[in-house]
């Protein structure tokens, strides 16, 4: 399975909870999360300090590992509050959406 065969399955479930997926682009941010959720009511997020109506999502292949730079990235965006989700099976996003 690739990354792009879970995306296909995060914008399914996404657009089931009445959500949008953006993809962003981040100018002079190498290894930054990739994927913007914006829902329309507040979802509760492990790492999250609150719930948020958005939340961002790096996608990785089936058992991929994060770079450094992506580590760094996500822990800087964590430390500032905003809330980041690591997916790389099917069944992780399942499961954060049976959640809901």
């Amino acid at each position: 399975m690739i990354e792009a065969t879970i995306e296909r399955h995060l914008v399914r479930m996404v657009k089931r909870a009445g959500g949008e997926v953006r993809k962003v682009r981040w100018i002079g941010r190498r290894g930054a999360p990739d994927r913007l959720v914006l829902m329309k009511s507040p979802v509760s997020i492990e790492h999250a300090a609150h719930s948020s109506c958005f939340f961002f999502v790096e996608l990785k292949r089936p058992g991929g590992k994060l770079r450094p730079e992506q580590e760094r990235e996500i822990a800087i965006l964590r430390e500032s509050g905003v809330s980041v989700l690591v997916f790389d099976t099917i069944e992780q996003i399942n499961f954060f959406f049976s959640e809901r």
